[in-house]
């Protein structure tokens, strides 16, 4: 199938595609035309590669997945090295909502001083 096809099958775009062909996660043939053409597996490796993307990875921790890309990810055993990303970006993750909430918890402090300060002015 061409990149429009798979892209659309895939919900992503041909240039998300192209990115991971750059990243060496999908491959493609080229069609005499010079357009490329992906095997029906690919839909799948796209779909995998978008999972662990929305789960929180890199494309570069996508690359520890690779030899499970073309299956059911979600049910494969995770490889140490996988399992390693995994809690490495889980452990960022943790420590930027630590920091939003902190943030957060300090302009609503502020806000609640700033309205009890109106409130004590008026």
């Amino acid at each position: 199938m061409r990149i429009g096809e798979l892209a659309r099958r895939t919900g992503t775009t041909a240039r998300a595609l192209r990115h991971y062909e750059q990243a060496g996660l999908l491959a493609s043939e080229r069609a005499a035309n010079g357009y490329r053409v992906y095997p029906a597996s690919a839909e799948v490796r796209v779909r995998n590669i978008r999972y662990l993307i929305e789960a929180g990875l890199t494309l570069q921790d996508v690359g520890f997945f690779a030899a499970c890309l073309d299956g059911d990810i979600a049910a494969g055993e995770p490889s140490p090295e996988g399992l390693r990303v995994v809690e490495e970006r889980l452990a960022v993750l943790e420590a930027r909502i630590a920091a939003h909430t902190e943030a957060r918890d300090r302009l609503r402090d502020a806000l609640s001083r700033a309205a009890v300060a109106t409130r004590a002015a008026a």
